[in-house]
């Protein structure tokens, strides 16, 4: 009991000493292909390089129906208010009552400004582009920087399968099979070995009794002649 106590209190002092784990930001492209009538969801993450340095971002989103012109229509905005608590998500035409917020909740320090557009129609299908502008606070000055994501959205009746999906899930079922036949084949194995190991074990027991009788039959002769 008392190793288990001088065990248990290093590794005790140990979890009062770690600082608190925070998930870590992976920036990831967005899907480029939405189902007609379903929700879609277009990514927008900027990683903070400088995480001990306060800052505050707000994201813009920008949409192009016509790719024969540069011709961008503001969409939608977002920030949050840290002081009210709140957060200010503002539609325009012709996304309004469309949009919902999917990125970086209950935080000025927006990392994810991903939003989703409901009920998808052929009209979405076009050029977005996510800008998001973050300020970092320093001891001395502040640093503005953005961050702009751009790329086209198709719109399709029903979702499609790419062919590396195709090919890992076919992947996936012949090394399940593969796995599943060496596994019998090594019970096979073992079932033989095994057998031949008790036949050899009941081999050698019926010796070994056999030798034992005749070894006490002797005795027993040379006992009789002796008398």
């Amino acid at each position: 009991m008392s190793a288990v106590r001088a065990l248990l209190l290093p590794l005790a002092l140990l979890a009062l000493q770690a600082s608190p784990c925070h998930g870590a930001c992976v920036e990831v492209d967005s899907d480029t292909e939405a189902v007609v009538n379903e929700q879609f969801k277009l990514g927008c993450i900027s990683c903070k390089i400088r995480g001990d340095v306060p800052a505050t971002a707000t994201v813009n989103w920008f949409f192009n129906a016509n790719d024969d012109t540069d011709e961008f229509i503001h969409i939608c905005s977002y920030e949050y208010d840290m002081g009210k608590k709140e957060k200010n998500f503002i539609m325009n035409d012709p996304f309004d009552g469309r949009l919902e917020w999917r990125g970086s909740n209950l935080t000025d320090d927006l990392q994810d400004g991903s939003i989703s557009i409901m009920n998808v129609t052929y009209n979405d299908t076009g050029t977005y582009r996510c800008e998001l502008t973050r300020v970092l606070t320093f001891k001395n000055y502040k640093y503005q920087n953005s961050t702009t994501r751009e790329f086209k959205l198709t719109v399709v009746p029903q979702r499609t399968r790419g062919m590396a999906s195709v090919l890992s899930e076919v992947m996936m079922y012949v090394t399940i099979i593969g796995l599943q036949f060496w596994l019998v084949v090594e019970m096979i194995y073992c079932y033989r070995k095994i057998a031949a190991a008790g036949e050899e074990a009941l081999r050698e027991s019926a010796s070994d009794y056999l030798a034992i009788a005749s070894e006490s039959k002797d005795n027993c002769t040379d006992v009789q002649e002796a008398e």
